[in-house]
């Protein structure tokens, strides 16, 4: 692995980047950056509030600029937002510059994750019909990713070996 590379972790909402990446990290000893949480680190208020007093496009724009900062980075676990990789800027500079897994997980097994979470603003008090479009378009841009992960059916553990076994041979 180069000096610089991280291992950027994306997905839906739901599909365990977080907890799948903080496993990573610890297994490699290597620090663990989640950017949903940066930002509501760095602007103080819940991604939610943000969502709901200055609009999803104030909160791309924010997410690009954190998520930019925290790609240079070396040798980190990093957990995308579940939008971060339809960015054009952000997806070209992922696939430059790391290694990135798509967390691919069912979508009845997501929607049941996240169907009536307050936290997901884009999920929250929309149809099932909404969420399926939602996760298969971006599913199209997930694919896109250096390495699929197939989460059905698969303990944690087992995934995280899946990451490990690839990272090794990377």
């Amino acid at each position: 692995m180069k000096s610089k590379e991280n291992l950027v972790f994306l997905g839906m909402m739901g599909s365990g980047k977080s907890s799948i990446g903080l496993l990573v990290a610890k297994k490699l000893k290597l620090n663990f950056i989640d950017i949903d949480k940066e930002i509501e680190k760095e602007l103080g208020i819940t991604i939610r509030k943000i969502f709901e007093t200055e609009g999803e496009s104030y909160f791309r724009k924010i997410e690009e600029k954190i998520t930019l900062k925290k790609l240079k980075s070396n040798c980190a676990v990093i957990a995308l937002g579940g939008g971060a990789f339809s960015n054009k800027v952000l997806r070209k500079e992922v696939l430059k510059n790391n290694i990135s897994f798509w967390l691919n997980c069912n979508i009845n097994v997501l929607i049941g994750r996240i169907r009536y979470s307050k936290k997901r603003p884009l999920a929250f008090n929309v149809s099932d019909n909404q969420l399926t479009h939602l996760i298969k378009k971006r599913n199209n841009i997930y694919s896109k990713a250096l390495y699929e992960i197939k989460c059905d059916n698969v303990s944690k553990n087992q995934i995280v070996k899946k990451i490990l076994k690839i990272y090794e041979t990377y």
